[in-house]
């Protein structure tokens, strides 16, 4: 479903991906390891359009997005696909609910229907009823599940999540990695997940394990 072949990527003087492939399948859970500075960050804002590789092809179902531009690649980005970063990045003046219906209302959905899927995914991750709170209101657990929601408001084709557990307990962290198997269950969903968490990464379909730039085999 999303391939990526020879992707580089340089800042400056410093190469940080040196040709790197990768193939994602439909449905697939897949993690990628590594120390840090290995590019795994970089490679994944690249293959979810934050970023521009310097040489290389990326395509999701056959559209090489990094071909569009402007409102096109956004819109390609706020319905194709979904993020979950460490840092919630929740909207403060905005109600959990709110700040799941954001992407949808961006979307230019009906209102009715976004609010009915959003509603129905805060119920589905067990936060349901802190739907009118705001995010300063909510624990750290519960605001990285309001982010996943976000994340899945538009059924992405794929959702991308760079160390999604890094600022949760061992609790918490756990709970979200089983949420990711639960919610690949129910709607077939694909995530691609940059960690430094071993127990999420063996409990993925695949490892991936990057090193100075490049995947290792």
């Amino acid at each position: 479903m999303l391939k990526a072949r020879d992707i580089h990527k340089k800042y400056g003087s410093l190469e940080v991906l040196k040709g790197v492939d990768i193939d994602i399948n439909k449905g697939e859970i897949v993690s990628i390891v590594g120390s840090s500075g290995a590019g795994k960050s970089t490679l994944l804002h690249i293959l979810g359009t934050l970023d521009k590789p310097d040489n290389g092809s990326v395509a999701l179902e056959k559209v090489d997005y990094h071909q569009l531009s402007g409102k096109k690649l956004a819109a390609f980005r706020n319905t194709h696909i979904g993020f979950v970063f460490q840092f919630h990045h929740l909207l403060p003046e905005f109600t959990a609910l709110e700040n799941v219906c954001i992407p949808g209302w961006i979307a230019g959905k009906k209102k009715k229907d976004i609010t009915d899927r959003a509603e129905h995914l805060l119920e589905i991750l067990g936060i349901g009823t802190r739907k009118d709170n705001k995010p300063q209101a909510l624990s750290g657990g519960e605001q990285q599940r309001v982010a996943v929601a976000r994340a899945l408001i538009n059924n992405p084709k794929i959702v991308f999540a760079d160390e999604p557990t890094g600022n949760l307990d061992s609790v918490n962290a756990r709970e979200l990695h089983q949420l990711f198997f639960d919610l690949r269950k129910q709607f077939d969903q694909t995530f691609l997940i940059v960690t430094h968490n071993e127990e999420l990464a063996q409990m993925s379909d695949r490892v991936l394990h990057m090193k100075d730039g490049k995947m290792l085999l």
